[in-house]
């Protein structure tokens, strides 16, 4: 499985949302690759997930998405997860 942290622009902020979204998986134990990148290069095929905040979320055109408010929020990140996982199956 792979999961995408995307920002506006692939740098800091989703470079956070990526070890967050590490640190989540590791607490759930569950396997997966996360990387991170800008919103320009989302291609819904390159990933099964790709998470991101919510003000950049209605400009991504893709239906894999999860959206957090906080981007900081573990807690919000580890349900936010769990929810796009049982939906499709995965826990």
């Amino acid at each position: 499985m792979k999961i995408t942290a995307v920002c506006g622009t692939g740098l800091g902020s989703s470079f956070m949302l990526e070890m967050n979204v590490k640190k989540v998986l590791k607490e759930l134990g569950v396997t997966a690759e996360v990387t991170h990148t800008d919103l320009a290069s989302v291609i819904e095929s390159d990933s099964d997930f790709f998470i991101m905040s919510r003000d950049i979320a209605g400009s991504a055109h893709i239906s894999n998405k999860i959206v957090l408010s906080n981007i900081i929020n573990l807690a919000e990140i580890k349900e936010a997860i769990v929810k796009a996982f049982q939906e499709k199956g995965i826990l």
